[in-house]
């Protein structure tokens, strides 16, 4: 992947959005659209659109832009900020990480707290850590010194910087699935340089984590005969991994296409025939009750749309350091576009 696309994904993940709150995130998405796509706009729901007109068939490519995130509830006399878990976080994960909320004169560093191992009991040492008993300190004195800089209902994300790895991997917060909105991008750039017969809109949606609503909406305004939902999904290339029960996905095996549930069994059928005619590595999930991603809402659109989903094979997922591998992410969006351009017409999914 060549520097440009990677510094535009390191703004992209660098830059706050929790589910609900991803303007600042989508703002970025937008303005990098705006290189090369014919029409860029957002509505009502957050949604940002990146659109190539064409007389083909709809395509939509959807990708989540929102991230997990925190929402102070309460504010102390001390100035001690209790909070609400925006989308599923593990609350082990959060002990003493430092935290970026947005408050209302500007972002505000703070730490979640909780009660040191010094002063547990034996019986409180063998428990798991719950949001409900831990704080965020933002070194403010009193309630008021507190409220000058973060009301109830701020939203934040934890403060974790990207770093790169070797093997062309990084870490970073927002993985999941900031990289997945960056491939639809990137996929609707490919297309650019080579256009389909369809029209094709690149969505970065918006609420994945908590309601779905951004998929649902963008569906429903565009339409589409045919979508692809672009997410990450765990790989099971480290230890504790089920191998048999979640498949063999491992970090650099290329990108992670679905097999059951929301996915059209032509969709997938077809997504697998591009990437062996064009020499992408895949390898397979299967999905039989649900997706777990925005599939689950477009595919059931309007009179329903042939939905195909492909993923980012993704350590440490709903962590502050979640792990991909830029290769899977490059040879994701290749696949995307040459799957687009293989699109005749949209009788080509339907089953007979």
């Amino acid at each position: 992947m060549d520097t440009a696309r990677v510094e535009f994904l390191k703004r992209l993940l660098s830059t706050p959005g929790p589910s609900g709150d991803e303007v600042a995130a989508a703002r970025v998405w937008r303005e990098e659209a705006r290189q090369f796509a014919d029409n860029v706009r957002a509505d009502v729901s957050g949604n940002s659109f990146a659109l190539l007109e064409g007389k083909g068939p709809r395509v939509l490519l959807a990708g989540h832009i929102d991230e997990i995130g925190l929402m102070v509830s309460y504010v102390d006399e001390n100035g001690f900020l209790s909070f609400g878990a925006v989308g599923g976080w593990d609350a082990q994960v959060l002990v003493g990480q430092r935290v970026r909320l947005l408050g209302h004169a500007g972002e505000v560093i703070g730490v979640i707290g909780k009660k040191p191992i010094h002063l547990l009991n034996h019986e409180e040492r063998g428990q798991a850590s719950k949001i409900e008993r831990m704080w965020i300190d933002i070194g403010a004195n009193s309630r008021d010194e507190a409220l000058e800089r973060v009301r109830v209902g701020a939203v934040g994300v934890v403060d974790a910087p990207l770093y790169e790895l070797p093997h062309g991997r990084i870490a970073s917060r927002s993985l999941d699935d900031r990289v997945g909105a960056f491939v639809v991008l990137e996929a609707l750039r490919l297309l650019s340089e080579d256009r389909p017969a369809a029209s094709v809109a690149a969505v970065a949606t918006t609420q994945e984590e908590i309601t779905f609503a951004g998929a649902s909406t963008a569906a429903h305004s565009f339409d589409p005969q045919i979508a692809i939902a672009v997410d990450v999904t765990f790989s099971t290339d480290h230890p504790e991994s089920d191998k048999q029960q979640y498949g063999d996905v491992k970090l650099g095996g290329g990108p992670v296409l679905s097999r059951g549930s929301a996915n059209s069994p032509l969709v997938y059928a077809r997504l697998v025939e591009v990437a062996e005619r064009e020499g992408i590595p895949y390898s397979v999930q299967i999905t039989p009750r649900y997706t777990g991603t925005d599939a689950d809402a477009i595919h059931k659109s309007r009179g329903g749309v042939a939905t195909g989903v492909v993923s980012i094979a993704c350590r440490y997922l709903h962590s502050p350091n979640e792990m991909v591998q830029l290769s899977d992410v490059e040879q994701a969006a290749r696949l995307i576009a040459a799957f687009v351009r293989s699109v005749g017409g949209e009788a080509e999914f339907i089953p007979e």
